[in-house]
């Protein structure tokens, strides 16, 4: 569990009892590619920490999915409008390739804000990253051309091209893969 620790230590100190803490709480789970971590319309009742494997968070619009972002090692997985107030989820979350993520129950961590100590601070802290992160991702759909969606997307995740088919970086990019094939035929004349 050494990269949880790692992870968390980024946000408080993590000594001796917080890794026994954390190593009671969160459980190692195996999601085979194309296992769901979360279906639409179901309660997302964990949080994930990535250790090796990938996931897609999608949304199902018009019978078509919708990539909108990416999770990979040493990255959460949950999806906190419906992990935080325990309402039906509207997205779905998959993994694209075997993966392997240390996950705790809502109920788990809500015992380990309570009692590991700076528990509650490192939860606010990791929930406000991935505020960010979202508004960020919200912001770059209005601001952005898709082209620099894209660049923006290579340069957080580089192997990503190698890891997935293009579609999906496509519908996340909020084109066509035919756009996207010109987007980066453009961008290797450069």
């Amino acid at each position: 569990m050494e990269a949880p620790f790692n992870s968390f230590a980024y946000f408080v100190p993590v000594g001796k009892v917080e890794k026994e803490i954390i190593s009671t709480l969160f459980t190692e789970k195996q999601f085979k590619k194309g296992e769901p971590f979360l279906q639409e319309g179901k309660i997302c009742r964990h949080v994930g920490f990535i250790i090796k494997g990938l996931m897609r968070y999608y949304l199902t619009q018009d019978g078509e999915e919708k990539t909108f972002y990416f999770a990979r090692e040493n990255e959460f997985v949950s999806n906190y409008e419906s992990f935080v107030p325990q309402i039906p989820s509207l997205k779905s979350i998959e993994a694209l390739e075997d993966t392997t993520a240390y996950v705790i129950t809502y109920d788990n961590l809500n015992l380990l804000y309570s009692t590991m100590a700076n528990g509650e601070r490192m939860g606010r802290l990791i929930l406000e990253q991935v505020f960010v992160q979202a508004l960020q991702n919200l912001n770059s759909f209005y601001v952005d051309t898709p082209e620099q969606r894209y660049e923006k997307l290579l340069q957080a995740h580089p192997d990503l091209q190698q890891r997935i088919p293009q579609y999906y970086i496509a519908s996340c990019v909020g084109v066509k893969p035919q756009s996207l094939s010109r987007i980066r035929k453009r961008l290797s004349l450069h």
